[in-house]
């Protein structure tokens, strides 16, 4: 693990905690899915939500709560970061870790369904999730589409989570997925 990999971790952390106690939840975990399905205005029977919100509650089961080193319930960033650590130290394991929820998000996200997350809907899934800024959000879209389309399709989106999660190259726009991230 890399002091970069441990930046994006608490740049992460910072928008996981939703109620901003210094500690994740498993209520922070599903508050985020709740807060996307909010701005979007999907009904939370919708069968695309309860899959988001099924795969947060796993993600809470299976990744963040054994972190949980004191049992008490919640994961402070020490505990956040030596689980990612641990857990996420194997790119080859993104499918059963990670991708799941990824694509749950992609699926939420790409609001006309062409397949593509546009620019606008890239800004408002991370501002709603994790309250990065508009202009932040712009700059890493801009990077992260690489051919110009104007679009991230699914392998592209996956490719920049990622990247985010497993990733040390300082140069990668993924890096900044969850807010910039500064030394």
């Amino acid at each position: 693990m890399t002091a970069l990999q441990d930046l994006k971790y608490g740049q992460w952390f910072k928008g996981a905690d939703v109620d901003g106690d210094g500690f994740i939840t498993q209520q922070d975990v599903r508050a985020m899915s709740e807060r996307y399905i909010a701005v979007r205005d999907t009904a939370s029977d919708n069968a695309t939500s309860r899959r988001l919100t099924e795969g947060m509650d796993g993600f809470w089961t299976h990744v963040i709560a054994p972190m949980d080193q004191d049992g008490d319930g919640k994961v402070d960033l020490r505990e956040m970061t030596e689980g990612f650590r641990r857990v996420l130290s194997d790119p080859a394991l993104y499918p059963q870790q990670i991708a799941p929820v990824t694509n749950c998000f992609f699926d939420l996200v790409d609001l006309n369904a062409d397949g593509r997350i546009d620019q606008a809907e890239f800004q408002q899934m991370f501002d709603s999730i994790a309250g990065v800024p508009g202009e932040d959000c712009a700059t890493v879209f801009a990077a992260l589409d690489q051919d110009g389309s104007g679009g991230l399709d699914r392998a592209a989106f996956h490719q920049a989570l990622m990247e985010f999660f497993y990733g040390d190259n300082p140069d990668a726009p993924a890096n900044h997925l969850f807010g910039r991230v500064t030394a």
